[in-house]
């Protein structure tokens, strides 16, 4: 008897080994499969294959193998011990699951597991994820035992939070800072958008005689693209070719969005060819980069051959796709992303609203406004702006100004939609109104906010408002105007009845006032040719100078510059219309079912 214990004891042993085995070589599925071949588990066993589900990145296997070892009707039953709960934590914090957490940290209290130290760490990351960096405060005060992973959970609980005064204060109380604690701060700063702060805390790091690692460099390498400095990010290259780091990974993945953020398409293609090793991250960086250099085709074939996909990859490609005009296969991929039962975040409803509002696809954004409620996405501020953007575009105002004020919370970005929507609706009073609840709730108008009431303007006929809007533009908000500014009021003067005017001396100075910002519209190096001709032509148009109108537009054809006409879209039993002008028959057909697949 005690022989054939001592065999069973050995097997499960042999097999756990060998399942740890699979697991560090990438062979989850053979791991999962030996551990359902296991006729034995103890709790050794169920913690391997829970840190296998967890080291692998596979947080959902993780969680549901915890659940099915607390409910296994096995003799002995399983026991979780603390390492089990270390996973179970480690998964909660990846998918930042806090009810679940919770759960868990109320289960190991009662087991009397709190107060070891792996477990205390894992909660701190978990509540850290979690964005509740003062329950992870809380676990830190308790502890009676700390270690440089506790004081590193915490740190980074803080700058995922965005309390950097809080992670700062943290990281002068550390009573040793090692390069992981530099570096947590440093992509903290990074990722925050604080370039300077970064680059100032590599100064000090390296008055403390701490070089740095490959993490330290590629925060740089961020830091130099959030700067605006492509002489910074160039630098820190070559630091890190002499050092032999521009093949890790790390630093690879840094430097392809560095050169995409400054358009150097070529140095993005050698950085990502020159790479030993590509990751998720590398793959979904070059599609990124492609489709923001408006090469859709080659986005496609990387999504096609990249070895495996995430969320965030076909986000990328919907966000490509809306950007670029392409907004039927934006849809066609958000429906296919639903089936396969990816998770859309907040930036993929985003997209696919985009995608609505360029080809005026009401009944479907209406149906993605309903998915995003579903989901729980329909309060975030991002979809919100989305929301009111889309209904705009596609002719609901009353939705948008419904969405509008259904808003918790609002940023500059919700104030510009709305009253954009109001403008392009011809709606000047409610703009305006918008314009001044603006003011009245502390938030700063921008450039895009003048254009939005120039916009307003134009369409209801204020030339002497807009006038007033361009000077108080400049001389209360400091705000300077550029040409896209003195483009539209140009655009709105020209669209003035000047014949219906009988006061010459009035006529004449319209007049004056047009020609003067023709003029510098013209005379401007940065405004494109064809923008030229066709304000050229608008203004003699107006006039009546016919012939002269006449020549501008035969010199427009001779030199192959084009007007792009105008069109319209209306839905027609679940039909997408385009009307061009000039055009007597509907050329571009779209069915809104079989576009989004819904």
């Amino acid at each position: 008897m005690d022989l054939n214990v001592a065999a069973k004891r050995a097997h499960l042993i042999s097999a756990t080994s060998e399942l740890l085995r699979l697991a560090r070589c990438g062979r989850i599925s053979a791991a999962r499969k030996l551990f359902n071949d296991m006729t034995d588990r103890d709790t050794v066993a169920w913690n391997a294959m829970l840190t296998a589900y967890s080291g692998c990145g596979l947080p959902v296997q993780a969680l549901s193998l915890f659940a099915l070892m607390r409910s296994s009707s096995a003799v002995p039953a399983p026991a979780p011990d603390p390492f089990s709960f270390t996973a179970a934590l480690s998964a909660s914090a990846d998918l930042r699951e806090l009810r679940g957490g919770r759960q868990h940290h109320a289960l190991l209290l009662r087991l009397g597991f709190h107060g070891r130290l792996p477990v205390c760490n894992a909660l701190i990351d978990m509540y850290g994820k979690c964005s509740r960096p003062s329950d992870a405060a809380l676990v830190f005060e308790e502890m009676e035992e700390r270690n440089e992973v506790t004081w590193c959970a915490l740190l980074r609980g803080y700058v995922v939070s965005g309390r950097l005064p809080d992670a700062r204060r943290l990281f002068g109380q550390m009573p040793a800072r090692t390069t992981v604690a530099w570096n947590t701060l440093m992509v903290g700063y990074a990722q925050l958008g604080l370039g300077e702060s970064c680059v100032e805390l590599f100064k000090e790091m390296q008055m403390y005689g701490i070089n740095g690692d490959v993490t330290t460099f590629a925060s740089l390498i961020n830091a130099s693209s959030e700067m605006k400095k492509p002489s910074l990010g160039l630098m820190i290259h070559s630091i890190v070719l002499r050092r032999g780091w521009s093949v890790t990974t790390e630093v690879g993945n840094s430097l392809l969005s560095f050169y995409a953020s400054f358009n150097s398409r070529g140095d993005v293609q050698m950085v990502f060819d020159a790479m030993p090793q590509r990751t998720l991250i590398s793959w979904n960086a070059m599609i990124d980069a492609s489709m923001k250099f408006g090469d859709v085709e080659q986005a496609a074939a990387l999504f096609e051959r990249a070895p495996e996909t995430n969320a965030i990859s076909w986000t990328a490609m919907i966000i490509g796709f809306a950007r670029n005009g392409h907004g039927e296969k934006a849809l066609v991929l958000f429906a296919d992303m639903i089936r396969k039962s990816l998770c859309p975040d907040d930036f993929t409803y985003g997209a696919a609203l985009h995608a609505c509002a360029t080809m005026a696809m009401l009944r479907n954004g209406r149906l993605i406004h309903g998915c995003a409620i579903h989901s729980g996405f329909g309060s975030y501020l991002y979809v919100a702006n989305c929301l009111v953007n889309m209904y705009s575009k596609c002719g609901s105002i009353s939705c948008a100004g419904k969405v509008f004020e259904e808003m918790r919370m609002r940023d500059l970005v919700s104030w510009n939609a709305m009253l954009f929507g109001f403008a392009t609706h011809g709606c000047a009073l409610e703009a305006f109104r918008v314009f001044d609840n603006m003011l009245l709730s502390g938030v700063s108008p921008d450039k895009f906010t003048f254009m939005g009431l120039l916009l307003a303007c134009n369409h209801a006929g204020l030339i002497d408002v807009g006038k007033t809007v361009l000077k108080t533009m400049e001389d209360v908000h400091g705000l300077r105007p550029d040409i896209k500014h003195e483009s539209c009021v140009t655009h709105m003067l020209g669209r003035a009845e000047f014949q219906a005017t009988h006061s010459t001396g009035v006529l004449r100075e319209m007049e004056s006032s047009y020609e003067v910002l023709l003029r510098t519209a013209i005379n401007n190096e940065e405004m494109d040719r064809h923008i030229k001709y066709v304000m050229l032509s608008n203004f003699l148009c107006a006039n009546e100078r016919w012939d002269e109108a006449e020549r501008v537009r035969r010199r427009m054809m001779e030199e192959g510059v084009k007007k792009s006409p105008g069109c319209s879209w209306i839905e027609v039993k679940d039909m997408v219309v385009v009307f061009m002008s000039g055009k007597q028959s509907t050329e571009h057909l779209v069915d809104v079912n079989a576009v989004a697949g819904f």
